[in-house]
């Protein structure tokens, strides 16, 4: 289905300051570690700025790691409030099988409600553990590792917590998280495409791997801003609202700088507290930001590792542009800035964009890593650059065992889609800085992460940098939305 566009409305007219919005934006562009991918702010039900930075465009689906917990928490509560599941039933009772193999008391007392706040008991993430212990099915391995407390008395960020909620869902719904969510939420909300990693096959993981638009993002924000109610029809409960977004169990841990810290404000249904409203965020800058006292919506995606440094600037920016009430006379300050929001982009590299050597020298070198691994991706084993056959442009060639990922570049400016093949979305930014070195930027579109790629031809080696590191061994090929 088409979604409808979210009712727009100017800044002013919803109150907003537009120059609060231009510092926030410059203060993003100007830190340092900092690459914001796109910006949505909605203020009153209505869309008053909206931004992506080129090549990030407003249709493309983009990994939100950690934020697809707090879809899978609605999930959640749309099965409780069908009666599909409880909050305070054990959750081995959801999983008969393993009845025999549970026998520690802490893990049999481990409620549904327990998992949904991280409060399982467990001192620490048990993920890679409960992976390695039943790689085919998780939840055992989970369950079969005893908590270090009583569940509900201690907070630890545990993914096989998540995964276990989202195999809760989708066992008493007998479906995927997204085909149960299509119909009840996302379809109604105007969500188009999303696509969720899964394992074992047709189980989606829950805990992280959501692709969607930040348009879905800052819509299911505005179902919670509203208490669960989109456009007067009711999709959520009120009561689910309400305990999802409350702290559930407290992550402080006492000191001034823990409490400055919008990680130690609380946890409640897999959405965290912050100092202002609540939120879901996700691994390198995915947020959604959910400021009910302003009533307003935040929805970002980004790449950085500066993730309380992109909320300081929030609060210190935004917070002040929202007042009371309608700006007079700001029209020049609202054109200024969506003048400013349509030319967002990252910066490109500054090279030559052509070779200061032969040619034919680069396109018969095959580029190995240096000193013998790429430590960042080690199943990248050779880089190539070539000529493109239609003699415009070039070819990065990303060669993993026999696997090669051809991505064309024409020069330093982004060239998107640069995968001839449409497999993997990405945007090449490439050029020589002397005669030597080849240099290029790789944003693989669907995700936060851009490799940065080195080629040496005097010494015929390459070296490849991630600037935000994938949260798992993925090959190249596998940096996108998941297909079919």
């Amino acid at each position: 289905m088409s979604a409808q566009p979210l009712p727009a409305g100017t800044p002013a007219a919803e109150g907003v300051d537009a120059h609060g919005v231009h510092a926030f934006l410059d203060a993003l562009n100007a830190a340092p570690h900092i690459e914001p991918h796109s910006l949505i702010i909605v203020r009153h039900d209505r869309l008053v700025a909206a931004g992506w930075w080129a090549p990030y465009t407003p249709d493309r689906v983009h990994l939100l790691y950690s934020l697809s917990k707090s879809f899978t928490s609605t999930a959640a509560g749309l099965a409780a409030a069908e009666g599909l599941l409880r909050l305070d039933d054990p959750v081995i009772s959801y999983f008969p099988e393993f009845e025999a193999e549970i026998t520690d008391p802490r893990s049999r007392a481990m409620l549904v409600r327990h998992i949904a706040s991280m409060a399982s008991g467990h001192l620490t993430d048990m993920a890679d553990r409960a992976f390695a212990l039943d790689p085919d099915e998780p939840v055992r391995g989970f369950l079969l590792l005893p908590p270090d407390r009583d569940p509900g008395t201690v907070f630890a960020y545990n993914q096989p917590c998540t995964y276990t909620l989202a195999a809760i869902v989708q066992r008493v719904t007998g479906q995927s998280l997204t085909e149960y969510l299509r119909p009840r939420v996302f379809d109604p909300l105007g969500i188009g495409e999303t696509a969720w990693l899964q394992h074992p096959a047709g189980r989606d993981i829950g805990y992280s791997g959501l692709h969607a638009t930040t348009d879905a993002i800052a819509r299911l924000g505005m179902l919670y801003l509203r208490g669960g109610v989109w456009q007067g029809e009711r999709l959520l409960p009120a009561s689910w609202v309400a305990e999802a977004t409350r702290p559930h169990i407290s992550n402080a841990d006492g000191t001034a700088e823990g409490a400055a810290s919008d990680w130690q404000q609380g946890y409640g249904f897999q959405f965290w507290k912050s100092r202002h409203g609540y939120r879901g965020d996700g691994a390198y800058g995915q947020f959604c930001l959910v400021l009910p006292e302003y009533d307003a919506v935040v929805a970002m995606t980004a790449a950085t590792e500066q993730m309380q440094a992109v909320l300081d600037l929030a609060w210190e920016h935004l917070l002040p542009a929202f007042g009371p009430g309608p700006l007079a006379g700001r029209e020049d300050e609202d054109a200024a800035l969506r003048e400013q929001l349509s030319r967002l982009a990252l910066p490109p590299l500054t090279a030559k964009s052509a070779p200061l050597a032969d040619a034919a020298a680069w396109s018969a070198t095959e580029f190995a890593p240096e000193g013998g691994t790429c430590a960042d991706q080690p199943s990248l084993t050779g880089v190539a650059v070539a000529a493109d056959g239609d003699g415009d442009g070039w070819v990065l060639s990303l060669a993993e065992g026999e696997s090669r990922l051809d991505l064309r570049f024409d020069g330093t400016r982004w060239t998107v889609d640069a995968d001839p093949d449409g497999l993997v979305p990405a945007a090449v930014s490439a050029g020589w800085t002397d005669a030597d070195t080849l240099v290029a930027d790789v944003s693989f579109l669907e995700t936060p992460h851009q490799l940065a790629v080195t080629c040496s031809l005097a010494a015929g080696t390459f070296t490849a940098r991630w600037r935000t590191a994938p949260l798992g061994p993925w090959p190249l090929r596998e940096l996108r939305a998941p297909r079919g």
